[in-house]
This record gives C-alpha cells, structure tokens and sequence, in this order.
C-alpha cells in the first residue's frame, strides 16, 4: 500500500498520480504500487513538486510497519528516531523573524 499527499502542485502532476493511483480527496492518493513502480513514482513527485510539497507513506517490513519520504517546503518533516518514525516541526521564520536556529544562541 501507498498513500501519496500532494500540495500545491502543478494539475499536470496531479494527472499523472491519478493514472497510476486513485485520489479519494483533493490531493490524496492511495493505491497498491510495487517497490519499482513506487520509486518511479516518486521520482516523478520529486522533479515536479516545484513551489508544493509532497509526503509519501508506504507499506515496509519495519516497528512501525511503514517508511516516509517527503519533498518540498513544509514544516513538517519525518525523524528517524532509532526505527522510530516521528514528525517535528520547524520553527515559522516570517519578515519580522529571522530564521530560528536550533541552541540557545551562544
């Protein structure tokens, strides 16, 4: 199984995941993909996600029993914690911040 999340991408990639998968909500696709079918897909998202962003889940032999790989500008981004998979939040950064750092600043 794989769930592929697109956002404000090109309607040109969102055809092509529509072929291969099938969109149960704007933007969300799920479908059954083999691992060189997935990886094609994949590659695809990533040479067309330009100003959106992507995640894709799939099914893996792991704790969890899934993986995650994401591509463009969002502040969510999946951490590998020993075989754990958890998400963490970048900081915002807008005109009145500059771009947050992690450490305490010394």
């Amino acid at each position: 199984m794989v769930a592929i999340i697109v956002e404000n991408v090109a309607p040109r990639l969102r055809g092509r995941l529509a072929i291969q998968l099938l969109e149960v909500r704007a933007g969300v696709y799920v479908g059954r993909a083999s691992a060189r079918l997935r990886e094609r897909i994949w590659g695809e998202v990533q040479l067309a996600v330009g100003e959106g962003n992507a995640v894709m889940v799939w099914s893996a032999p792991s704790e969890q029993g899934y993986r995650v790989a994401t591509c463009g500008n969002n502040r969510r981004e999946p951490v590998d914690l020993d075989g754990l998979w958890l998400v963490a939040f970048r900081p915002e950064s807008g005109p009145d911040q500059p771009n947050a750092t992690a450490g305490d600043g010394r």
